[in-house]
């Protein structure tokens, strides 16, 4: 299996897949509302703006495990990142990113070292990977690396399709 054949859920309920977004860049995420971090979704959202259209989309997933900071149910996380921060990039069901339920795309995004070589957990809301057209897990940031940061873009750039 690739991380492009694990079943997955819209945040609407609607079975989907990675696999749906094949050959597009993908900057895949774990969100949250109510966290310090959450204003990134600003500067996701310009992200998908700005390179939707050239074969890119971020992929935001709801997780709850640090700190309570997604207790909302699915049409109330839809409501908060439609209206607050307009959101448009596709938004998957809420998901464990850590421990014995960890969903499976989360376990092979984890498998992926950073740019200090650690793998593993995920440390906090906003960790962003970057997932190349083929599936290929090419890069992972930690959840204070600014989403529009330089080597965030610069590596955007660097995979888009064709």
């Amino acid at each position: 299996m690739t991380i492009y054949d694990t079943p997955l859920h819209t945040l609407q309920g609607e079975a989907t897949s990675l696999g749906d977004y094949r050959g597009k860049t993908l900057l895949v995420v774990n969100v949250a509302s109510k966290c310090g971090l959450t204003p990134q979704y600003e500067g996701l959202e310009r992200l998908q703006k700005t390179y939707g259209d050239r074969g890119f989309s971020v992929i935001g997933f709801p997780c709850n495990q640090f700190g309570a900071q997604e207790p909302g149910s699915a049409e109330e996380i839809a409501a908060f990142c439609s209206a607050t921060y307009g959101v448009t990039f596709p938004m998957m069901e809420k998901v464990d990113v850590n421990g014995d339920d960890r969903h499976p795309v989360y376990q092979e995004l984890t498998a992926v070292a950073d740019a200090d070589g650690e793998s593993g957990d995920i440390q906090w809301n906003f960790e962003k990977f970057l997932v190349s057209g083929d599936g290929t897990i090419v890069q992972r940031f930690r959840p204070m690396v600014d989403p529009e940061s330089p080597e965030v873009v610069d590596a955007i750039e660097a995979n888009l399709p064709g």
